[in-house]
């Protein structure tokens, strides 16, 4: 593996930061629950020199840090909550909470941004604003709109805003920057099919919910197979079924949720009206009804060109084009950053968290009982963090 440049500042204190990483590791607290999290970065940012402002979407914190007088403001971002996910690294950080784990790496996104904070609030190598954004409630529940709906940008204005999420099965510490949709919508459609209960040896005095939701299932297939243009993305998973609870009872209800992706908006509509209709049109053909509730969640995360070709370039030039991830393509992964990218121009990067080959890095994907973040990311990416703010703000 080639060597990736570490600043000798972030290298001093890569082992308060791991050890600090793994501390919010082992505590995990779920959307609008990070109060500890929050304070441990509160606490940071206010004794480094940063103006603290808590309170933002919830357990939010921004930190503020001006430096000379260049005129230009960025904005780096990075996610706090966790998972309501047992763990089962064994691990001596592990959760010390069941039922809650870091399983998407957020606890190191939290660190990595901390660590290079520490470092750019002691040498003070730029001239402009710099506002770090610690957003809470990223995993489903829209943590980022709420930040921005409550005025994130306008009580803090960036002309470009940065993120990074890990990504398993990449090689460790390579880093993707890809223009346009890096990363798909994300919406969530509960069907709710009402039939008519009865005696299972007497279905013909029934309306079966579950022969409907069984008829639905397979047609919802072709709207991606069949209504989609090929060159187009589009994802429609039924991820959980639930009708009943005994063997000769015909239920008199069911329910299907549904996970629904896409690169654009027009796409994205495209399948919300055609979900909604084939539901209630399969229902009708077999005397039953269905209820659509369609959650309108995250939209794609769209790079700006130019914001992303500065980023690449930076770490071509910091790094060597050995660190990028080549022939970057868009992932079926969703982020709530997208609210942040459509109100201001930016770009949001992958960083490998490793594929599971010699030399590369565990493979574990996210969302895993067993997955952990690759401490090897933290002082790479605070590195670049840092090489990143010098150069916006010159």
């Amino acid at each position: 593996m080639p060597y990736l440049p570490i600043h000798p500042g972030i290298a001093a204190t890569r082992d308060e930061m791991v050890a600090l990483r793994r501390q919010i590791h082992a505590e995990p607290e779920l959307g609008y629950e990070e109060h500890a999290t929050s304070e441990r970065v509160a606490e940071r940012l206010a004794r480094w020199g940063y103006t603290v402002h808590r309170g933002l979407g919830g357990t939010g914190v921004v930190g503020q840090l001006r430096v000379g007088d260049g005129g230009k403001r960025l904005g780096l971002r990075a996610d706090m909550d966790a998972l309501p996910m047992t763990e089962t690294t064994g691990l001596p950080w592990a959760s010390r909470t069941p039922g809650r784990m870091h399983a998407c790496g957020h606890d190191g996104h939290t660190a990595t941004l901390l660590a290079a904070a520490q470092l750019l609030a002691v040498t003070r190598g730029f001239s402009g604003t710099l506002n770090l954004i610690f957003q809470p409630a990223e995993e489903g529940l829209l943590g980022a709109k709420k930040m921005v709906d409550e005025g994130l940008f306008e009580r803090f204005p960036c002309d470009n805003v940065y993120a990074f999420h890990n990504e398993p099965g990449f090689a460790a510490q390579r880093f993707g920057f890809l223009a346009g949709p890096i990363y798909s919508s994300s919406d969530t459609a509960v069907i709710t099919i009402e039939g008519k209960g009865g005696h299972g040896a007497m279905p013909h005095t029934t309306v079966d919910p579950i022969v409907v939701s069984a008829h639905l299932i397979l047609a919802l297939q072709t709207l991606v197979s069949r209504e989609v243009d090929p060159n187009e993305m589009a994802v429609v998973t039924v991820g959980a079924m639930t009708a009943g609870r005994a063997p000769n009872v015909i239920p008199s209800s069911a329910e299907l949720k549904l996970t629904v992706r896409a690169r654009r908006p027009e796409v994205r509509a495209f399948l919300r009206d055609r979900i909604t209709a084939m539901a209630q049109a399969q229902a009708a053909v077999h005397g039953a009804t269905a209820k659509v509730d369609y959650q309108w969640k995250s939209p794609p995360c769209i790079n700006d060109a130019a914001a992303t070709e500065f980023a690449r370039k930076v770490a071509v030039e910091t790094m060597g084009e050995d660190a990028l991830i080549p022939d970057m393509a868009p992932l079926q992964a969703s982020d709530d950053f997208a609210f942040m990218l459509n109100a201001v121009p930016g770009c949001y990067l992958v960083v490998g968290n490793g594929n599971g080959k010699p030399g590369e890095g565990p493979g574990c994907m996210v969302h895993n009982t067993g997955y952990d973040f690759n401490d090897d990311l933290l002082p790479t990416t605070a590195s670049y963090w840092v090489s990143l703010v010098q150069a916006y703000l010159r």
